[in-house]
């Protein structure tokens, strides 16, 4: 895609997207009549991330249950969702509507590469080079000239393992690899949640990893009526354990940001 036309969806208008794409998570000191928030934490990024309505329950992102590592001096607005990639979520005007509001201070967190790596969906596929050149000029270059810190974080793992050794395997490697390399090149700060989730699930194993994982039985809930076995997607305590391994990266970081990481994520 030549670099005027994919400039062209930064700018272009966002009102079509709506308040619906800020999701309410009920952060301490986030409602109206509560003090300012220090800072509001931002997330580009997947279904592996955003955040469920009720009729999803038990399914959760891992950003949906990111607030709870943070004190209320800091706002989580999710704007993950599902079905993007790096290059969809910049097409569709995602990515300016938080470029319309994030403050000096703010941060940007950005997961993408699931949906990037289906080469089957024109509309979603993204090569691992131009995902690199999104992560850089859209994600990367376009959130600190306003101010704000951009935050890379490598695709989360799926439920995918060797049966001979019983160790997960890195998914997406090509776009882990690349989310890595310009993070490094563009000295931003770097949440590996590529090699913090799956060194998580070799701890606890194959069996105890579908409790992590949208693995539900026939009946067990509600929403699920069937059961499932979804090995990308999270139930809440899965969620809530990733969400966890992100905030103890942050905490690791030397950010501003990092002093607000709660110590009951340690």
């Amino acid at each position: 895609m030549p670099p005027t036309s994919r400039r062209r969806f930064l700018l272009g208008t966002t009102a079509a997207l709506g308040a619906g794409t800020a999701a309410t998570l009920g952060l301490p000191g986030t409602a109206s009549a509560a003090p300012r928030a220090v800072a509001t934490l931002y997330i580009a990024g997947d279904s592996t991330a955003q955040t469920y309505n009720s009729g999803y329950y038990p399914q959760a992102g891992w950003g949906q249950t990111l607030p709870g590592f943070f004190t209320p001096n800091i706002t989580v607005a999710n704007r993950a969702i599902g079905g993007r990639s790096s290059r969809s979520f910049i097409e569709q005007g995602r990515l300016a509507a938080i470029h319309d509001v994030i403050k000096p201070g703010d941060y940007l967190f950005v997961q993408f590469g699931h949906n990037d790596a289906t080469t089957g969906n024109p509309e979603r596929y993204t090569s691992p080079a131009d995902y690199k050149e999104y992560l850089r000029d859209d994600y990367i270059r376009a959130t600190r000239s306003r101010g704000a810190t951009p935050v890379v974080v490598t695709p989360v793992s799926r439920r995918s393992y060797n049966e001979s050794t019983g160790q997960f395997n890195v998914s997406f490697p090509q776009y882990v690899d690349a989310a890595k390399a310009v993070a490094a090149e563009e000295r931003v700060p770097l949440v590996d949640l590529s090699a913090l989730s799956r060194t998580y699930l070799n701890g606890i194993g194959i069996e105890a990893s579908k409790n992590v994982f949208l693995w539900l039985n026939p009946g067990q809930y509600p929403n699920f009526p069937n059961g499932i076995q979804d090995n990308t997607h999270f139930q809440q305590n899965g969620a809530t354990q990733l969400s966890r391994l992100v905030a103890q990266a942050v905490a690791r970081l030397g950010l501003p940001l990092s002093g607000e990481v709660r110590p009951s994520a340690g």
